[in-house]
Formats: C-alpha cells, sequence, structure tokens
C-alpha cells in the first residue's frame, strides 16, 4: 500500500515538472546570435571590449616578457561605475583566459585586494601542522610567486537625450596595467561601446 501510494506520488511529480517546462525555450548559439540589441550591456558588449584590450595589449608588446617566460599579473580593482548592476568579471575573465592562451601572462590567484581569490593556496598551507599529511608533498615556504603586473580599470555609463524621441548611451570600459616593481602604468587602454535606442528605454 505504502509503495502504491509512493509511485502515485513520484508519477505525480514528474507531471507537473515536465508541465513547467517551457517550449520556447532556446539554446542560444552566440557565434551567431541576431537577437535585437539593448541599451544596456550584454555578453556581446563584454566580448567586444575585451576583444578590442587584449588585440591592443598584445599588440603594444609590453606583455612580452625579454628571454621569454610569462608575466605574472594579478587582478585589481575594476568598478563598475553604470548604473547596471554588472560583475565586472565578465571582463576580465575573458581577458585573463586570453593571456593565459596567449602564453605571455598567468595570473596569480593566491593575491587579492580584499582576500585571496583562491583561498585554498593558503588553505593547503595549513597542513604543514597536520601529522595525516605527507610532509615532503606541503608546499614549502616561499613558494608562492608575487605578482609582475596589475589590472585595474572602470566601466563607465553617459545618457544622452538627442531628440524627443531617441537617446544615447556611451559605456567606457577604461583599463591600466601597471609594472608593481616601479608602480608606472605600461598600458592603458578605453573602449568605447555606443547605443542609441528609444528615448522610452531604460538602460538597466
Amino acid at each position: 500500500m505504502h509503495a502504491r501510494i509512493f509511485f502515485l506520488a513520484l508519477s505525480l511529480v514528474l507531471v507537473l515538472s515536465a508541465g513547467c517546462a517551457s517550449k520556447d525555450v532556446q539554446v542560444v548559439d552566440t557565434r551567431a546570435d541576431a537577437a535585437p540589441r539593448v541599451l544596456g550591456l550584454d555578453y556581446r558588449d563584454f566580448e567586444a571590449a575585451a576583444g578590442d584590450s587584449i588585440a591592443k595589449l598584445i599588440a603594444s608588446g609590453v606583455v612580452s616578457k625579454p628571454g621569454g617566460g610569462r608575466y605574472v599579473m594579478v587582478v585589481s580593482r575594476v568598478t563598475n561605475d553604470t548604473m547596471q548592476r554588472i560583475d565586472t568579471e565578465q571582463l576580465t575573465k575573458k581577458i585573463r583566459v586570453e593571456l593565459l592562451n596567449s602564453g605571455k601572462v598567468v595570473t596569480t590567484t593566491a593575491v587579492g585586494l580584499d582576500a585571496p581569490e583562491d583561498p585554498m593556496v593558503a588553505k593547503a598551507r595549513e597542513l604543514r601542522q597536520s601529522q595525516e599529511v605527507k610532509q615532503s608533498t606541503v608546499a614549502g615556504q616561499g613558494t608562492i610567486v608575487a605578482p609582475d603586473l596589475s589590472l585595474s580599470g572602470k566601466i563607465i555609463q553617459m545618457n544622452h537625450r538627442l531628440d524627443k524621441k531617441t537617446q544615447q548611451v556611451e559605456y567606457y570600459f577604461m583599463l591600466s596595467l601597471t609594472d608593481l616593481t616601479t608602480g608606472l602604468a605600461i598600458w592603458e587602454n578605453e573602449t568605447p561601446i555606443i547605443k542609441r535606442g528609444d528615448a522610452k528605454s531604460v538602460a538597466w
């Protein structure tokens, strides 16, 4: 009797779950997405800004280490000064991936402004106190590599009313790469993304 009630309940849950599925849901091919653009920032804007920054950064030659090898970069503060709630890592992550793939830069996750991006780096070193861990496999002191470069920046937004029916929204992706030894900005870039649309539309 109990088994019968269980299977009836399970069947009801499966039916209800299937009913919640939408027939209108589609997986978007980001390489061929022809969906209308919006006044706010979308993934295509972050791809464009990251692509522009990476192309100019690599072309500048500042991340080509003399004698070969890779620079170590840390991501500093990238401020969102727009009217939208966005995660600036949408920009920095794309840049990090492309720099890593270029073979010129590797990003440290053991150092950060407020805390390490990956706290496991420090946590793993606490194993030095454990009698259950083979100590020869634990990272020794003085093994964390300090960064050479720091990536920082800001994303700003400016809105303009062009006429009664049209508004222009301007986004500026501003980035700086700083040599941590000298404190000098060795590369800077500004990528503008300009959009125009209905004055009644909102850009957030």
